[in-house]
């Protein structure tokens, strides 16, 4: 279906692919892996069209091509699924799915409830209902996702580009997914699957293409490696075994919430109910739930975000106090979030580096109303070489970075703040396995120093390789609550399933 000879692509004089060679054949699904950035998001950009300047050749059944914009492609049948999302904020669901492909009627008017009825069957294949007419700003991250790949399933495509399409969505929403691209591949589509999680690939690819900086490691077939393998072509060194130490958790509780409820503000009834829990310093607890649980609600409601809780109580540092009202005093008072969508909630992406990491902090670093550059570019590179942020420069734009070193900037951004509690909200979304492994050990290392840390995750493996304890979340409720040497994924899950 499509031949890369000899791509090569730089920017500002590095080489982001060099001379990449990958064949792509059809009715399979070929899993694009490597470490954030492999290179693995240009060459999708080069072969949708994103970046039409490039050296080197695209084949295209047979037929030597180059694509001047995303939508040259789209119409010679190549689509892609961004993980980051593309969705416009203030448009309802049904109009950013039929974005530039809208139905008219035969007088030259919106064919809208045409339209509707497409939109609606695209969302149940993936098992989704939502209001057609709501913006989607109102959404959450996962359904935006879901809306993302609902785009792509309109248009007729050859070659389907997933770029970590279940970073955000559910169990059942990826077996609906799966489905899918089953269906798909039956129907000699050709489909590239990027994902950072081996369970997926091994469950669906038929093939591999391993990336590591900007060129081709190895392409074979998926049955003839195993995951450890994948992962050592991918990092080019075996990663190491990582001990978790509860020495480190105190009696001290630094955080501690009794029977917080927050008020629906669309629907009657409850967003959260009766929530109570608490944090010790050094305590890593994580955070568990399915989509619509109320996980991200939950810290958003403890960071100031979502207006007064109508009832409960708050201690914070073992001191009483209310719930904080706003970020600002949320920081002030040593409370600091990640949030899920970094891009959109995290980082100013026409900003540089240092910009963004000095945000939080300014008012620490000005001298007589004037922001003093020399202690900011201090600020700045203590925390790139603390964690280890690849970057030419502190001026290159944060954009510009690959996802798990934009994940650091975040994450430098509140460690700035000198926080006593630490929560982040799936702070590995998108990010490849070694990037992770960079993320779980920083996390250690703030618990060991003596932070309580909150950690909301979609994964379990995930937790269990990072929590002393887990909360299960439900329909804005604690379920149960898990030491994780005790808990198993079993039941864990069947404590976050809502009653039948």
């Amino acid at each position: 279906m499509v031949s890369l000879r000899n791509i090569t692509k730089q920017f500002n004089g590095v080489y982001a692919l060099r001379d990449v060679n990958i064949e792509f054949p059809s009715g399979k699904v070929i899993a694009l892996v490597g470490e954030n950035g492999a290179g693995k998001s240009t060459l999708m950009n080069i072969l949708s069209g994103v970046y039409p300047d490039y050296e080197g050749e695209l084949l295209y059944k047979g037929e030597a091509v180059q694509f001047q914009g995303p939508r040259d492609a789209q119409d010679r049948g190549i689509t892609i699924i961004h993980q980051e999302l593309n969705l416009i904020p203030y448009l309802s669901v049904v109009e950013n799915i039929f974005l530039g492909r809208e139905l008219m009627t035969p007088w030259g008017g919106l064919d809208t409830p045409k339209m509707k009825n497409v939109a609606k069957e695209l969302l149940s294949r993936l098992k989704l209902e939502l209001n057609l007419d709501a913006p989607v700003s109102q959404l959450k991250v996962g359904e935006c996702q879901l809306i993302e790949i609902a785009k792509a399933l309109l248009v007729e495509s050859d070659v389907v580009i997933m770029d970590e399409p279940t970073s955000a969505i559910s169990e059942s929403e990826v077996c609906a997914l799966y489905d899918i691209i089953a269906d798909l591949r039956a129907s000699g589509k050709t489909v590239v699957y990027i994902s950072h999680k081996m369970k997926e690939l091994f469950a669906l690819a038929d093939e591999y293409v391993v990336l590591r900086d900007g060129q081709v490691v190895k392409q074979g077939a998926m049955a003839e490696v195993d995951e450890q393998q994948l992962v050592n072509m991918m990092v080019g060194r075996a990663l190491a075994e990582r001990v978790k130490c509860q020495d480190r958790i105190t009696d001290a509780t630094v955080l501690q919430v009794d029977n917080l409820s927050l008020v629906h503000p669309v629907k009657e009834g409850l967003l959260l109910e009766n929530l109570s829990f608490d944090l010790c310093k050094g305590e890593i607890v994580g955070v568990f739930g399915l989509m619509g649980a109320g996980r991200t609600e939950l810290l958003e409601t403890l960071f100031g975000l979502r207006g007064k809780p109508s009832s409960g109580s708050f201690s914070f540092d073992q001191q009483e106090m209310s719930f904080f009202t706003s970020p600002n005093q949320a920081l002030r008072y040593g409370l600091a979030l990640v949030p899920e969508d970094r891009k959109g909630d995290g980082l100013v992406l026409g900003m540089n580096v240092r910009a963004n990491l000095s945000l939080s902090v300014l008012s620490s670093l000005e001298n007589l109303g004037v922001l003093a550059d020399v202690q900011e570019k201090e600020l700045c590179q203590q925390y790139v070489e603390r964690l280890r942020i690849k970057t030419a420069t502190d001026q290159q734009h944060v954009g510009n970075l690959s996802g798990g070193n934009q994940q650091k900037v975040v994450l430098a951004k509140y460690l700035a703040t000198k926080p006593k509690v630490l929560m982040l909200d799936e702070p590995t979304r998108g990010i490849d396995v070694y990037a992770k492994q960079e993320i779980y050990d920083l996390i250690r290392e703030q618990a060991a120093l003596g932070l309580g840390v909150m950690v909301v995750s979609s994964e379990l493996p995930e937790l269990f390789a990072i929590a002393d304890r887990i909360l299960v979340m439900c329909d804005g409720r604690i379920t149960k609550q898990f030491k994780t040497e005790e808990a198993t994924e079993e039941t864990i899950l069947q404590a976050a399933l809502p009653d039948q």
